[in-house]
Order: structure tokens, then sequence, then C-alpha cells
């Protein structure tokens, strides 16, 4: 190990404490981006964070405006040209803390209990945002970073981040940078240090299958009237079939296969069957025939039903023939897959189905593409290499089943891929009252980012 790095490294040991206090501070800020009223404070998180940035001497800072809330932008880019320039994404949002009374300390004012620091944005993601800040600022203090860092923090995950894919695609050469670094994924156990390399994309629907006029007596009309619920029931039955593929015309055409190596990495996760069960409460799994639950979840697509809507759903009886049903759909996407594509496939389909009796309306409601990394490009072995150098062990390789639009965007706009990772656990509650960050797990994160940038910057 090289002395800087042992230096920056005792430095992150020693400001341990100084650190967990830096978190405390962003956390008691309510930045919650769905709320009308808490527009200043996330202002305020903003403000924050481009603080830690100048105190880090970062250059070209700037709180930037969007049709929301605003981007944090900085750079550092003193290690030269000959360097490579990651781009640090975070963003300093948070969902809402109600329900209050659910939580057993305030939400917004930071507790430590145990190994956990209790709090909203504990984990998701201002734990993650403060662990890197804070290994950035050890290594300046070891000396200078060992690669170019440009800064993209926004306020706007938590509600889709609805202004951030025209931001940068406004700001391709500002943002043009070798890969992007994101630690807004987490670990599958304290022990299990964890790389996602690859994410789902997403197409939702509203499908609405319309029949008589207005809600019907169904003594009267029925056996005569299509029920539109009924035929809704049944579209919605046939989109898949028996062995538990999704039906639409030509879904899998363009779905990216699983080569050996690839299978045989994910078999090393421990999302077995068992923990499927343990983690649901479900008698027995579901899925497409022929792959294992880490495959379904993370590497095959899926067409779900959200939501299903008609007639009377209050308590006691109406003997009602509704005139409408309505049925939320979506399908997680697997790379290669286009959202536009799925949206003319799921129409195509109810042409081919639905029949003369009911008329049927697709509403596309929302559209993103899958991410893939390399797991063998130069950044995403450089995150292993020190996920293992802190953890004592290789990390698991995993594919997400969600959605994290910003890498697609990535992709698409700059055309440069993400190492996404990060300390956050599957048990710290977050979206949920008594959201919780694991303090030695946080730690290690913090030593993992230190090892990533000299690793990244030895190439």
């Amino acid at each position: 190990m090289s002395a800087s790095r042992a230096d920056a490294i005792q430095y992150a040991h020693k400001n341990q404490e100084r650190f967990l206090d830096l978190l405390k501070e962003i956390v008691a800020i309510p930045s919650v981006s769905t709320d009308p009223e808490r527009v200043g404070d996330v202002r305020r998180a903003a403000e924050w964070v481009a603080d830690r940035l100048r105190r880090l001497g970062v250059d070209q800072l700037q709180i930037m405006p969007t049709g929301g809330h605003p981007v944090v932008y900085g750079e550092s880019m003193k290690a030269g040209s000959g360097a490579k320039t990651m781009l640090v994404y975070g963003h300093y949002d948070v969902q809402p803390a109600e329900p209050l009374e659910l939580w057993e300390s305030d939400a917004f004012q930071a507790q430590q209990r145990g190994d956990y620091l209790y709090g909203r944005g504990a984990s998701d993601m201002k734990g993650q945002v403060v662990a890197t800040l804070c290994a950035l600022e050890a290594v300046l203090s070891a000396g200078s970073l060992p690669v170019n860092v440009k800064f993209l923090f926004e306020g706007e995950e938590e509600i889709g981040s609805p202004n951030l894919g025209s931001f940068i695609a406004s700001h391709k050469d500002l943002l043009a940078s070798d890969f992007a670094f994101n630690t807004d994924t987490g670990m599958l156990a304290a022990d299990l240090p964890t790389i996602t390399y690859a994410l789902r994309g997403l197409a939702y629907f509203e499908l609405r299958v319309y029949g008589p006029s207005k809600d019907l007596h169904s003594g009267l009309y029925g056996g005569v009237v299509h029920n539109p619920a009924q035929a809704l029931c049944e579209l919605v039955a046939a989109m898949h079939d028996d062995q538990g593929r999704v039906t639409l015309p030509g879904f899998y055409d363009s779905v990216r296969s699983l080569d050996a190596e690839e299978r045989q990495e994910l078999s090393r996760l421990p999302t077995t069957e068992e923990f499927y069960l343990g983690q649901t409460g479900v008698s027995a799994l579901w899925g497409e025939e022929g792959y294992t639950p880490s495959e379904r979840v993370g590497a095959r697509p899926t067409l779900e039903v959200n939501g299903l809507y008609s007639g009377f759903t209050g308590e006691g009886s109406k003997t009602v023939l509704p005139g409408w049903a309505m049925a939320k759909i979506s399908c997680r996407l697997v790379p290669d897959q286009d959202p536009r594509q799925v949206d003319a496939q799921l129409k195509q389909f109810i042409a081919d189905h639905a029949p003369k009796t009911v008329r049927c309306e697709v509403i596309n409601l929302v559209g993103g593409t899958a991410s893939i990394s390399d797991r063998r490009s130069e950044a995403v072995q450089g995150v292993a290499r020190a996920l293992e150098q802190v953890w004592g062990k290789r990390p698991v390789f995993r594919r997400e089943g969600g959605s994290v639009p910003v890498v697609a965007q990535f992709q698409t706009y700059l055309g440069i891929e993400t190492v996404n990772f990060g300390f956050g656990l599957p048990d710290d509650g977050v979206h949920g009252p008594n959201e919780r960050q694991h303090l030695p797990t946080w730690y290690r994160g913090i030593d993992a980012i230190i090892h990533a940038l000299y690793n990244l910057g030895e190439g």
C-alpha cells in the first residue's frame, strides 16, 4: 500500500466521529422533494452539499436551476489530461417521513442507537453521498486526487428525476467523463460486498376497457351486455402462458441472452428460492420456467399488474354491471428492449385479443430503457478490487430488478457506463419508518471508496 493511500485510510479512521456528525447535519434537513412546502429545505440541502464541495476545493461550483429543484455541479480536474475523469452522481432529496407516529425517534433528528443511525435519508441516499465526500476529503488530506472528478447531485430522484434527463442532454460537454460513479445501490448483506452492473428499464401503462355508456343494473342487462371487468380480466390472464412467459407479440425478440459465465456469477448470489420465500411469505414462487429466481428478478423481462379497478368496490353489495374497467400494467425491461417497442407490442396484443363487444384504450405513462455495464471494465474492476481490499472477499455481481433512470441517461446522452454500488442494506427500511444506516458498514464503505479512487488512478 502506498504511503498516501495508507495516510488517507488512517485519516478516515481518525475522523469517523466527525464524519458521522456531518451525516447527522444533512439528515436534519427535511429535503422532501415531493412536498411543495419543503422547497426551501430542498434548497438548503443543495447548499449544504455545495458547501462541502467548496471545502474540498472543488472548482466551477454551481447550484444550477432546472424546471424543479436545482442540480449541484462542481469539478476537480487537477489530476491532469492523462488521468481518467469520473462523474460522481448522487441525490440529496428524500422521501416523506409519514406516517410520523411509527418513528421511534424524530425522522429529521438523526439518532444513533447501537450500530445504527436512524433518520430519513440516513441510508437513501444522504449516507452514501456523505461517505463519498468524506472519502474524497481523506484522499485530499494525503495529497491530490488520483483521478479527475466531476460532481452531479440532484434534488428530484425521489420524484422520478423529471428534469434530470433534459439537464444532462443540454450539458453534455460540461458532464463529459470516462465513466460514472453511483453509490445509490446497496449490498445484499453486511458481509457481502455487491456491485450492481445491470438495472432493468420500465414501460408502464394504463389499460382501459369500455363497455356500456354508464353503469347498468346487472339483473336487467347481465347476459346481453359484455361486462368490461370480465373482458379486462380475460385480457390480463392471456398476457402470460402456462410457462410464465409474457405473450405480447415479439416481447422477447430483442432480449439479450445470458451466457454460461454470467449465469455462474449470478448463482453466487444469496437470493435463492428460500430467500424469496422468507422475504415474501408466499407458499411457492412463480415465474418464467427455466430460470433461477436471481435470473428472473434481474435478467429477464416481466409484465405485472399493479392495480385493478372497476364497478362497485365498497362494503356490502351493489348489483352493478360496470361501464368500464382499468388495469395498471408495468413491464420491467432488460438490455436491448425498447419501451417504445413494448408499447407497440401491447397495443398489438390488445388488437389481436380484445373482443368486439368492448372498446380498449392503452395509455403509455412511463418509459425508460435498461442499462448494463461491462463487468470487466477498468472502472468496475477498480471498484471490485477496492471492495475486496476492505471486506477480504470478492464482491458479488448483481442484476437489479428495479430501475435507476440516471444510469440509462448517462449511457444515452454521455455514452458512458456507470459503476453502481453502495453501503445500504436490505433491512435499512428506506422509504419507510425508522430508516437507518448500519455504521460499521458505512465506515468500511468510506475506506472502500478511498481504495477505489487510488485503484482507478493507478489503472
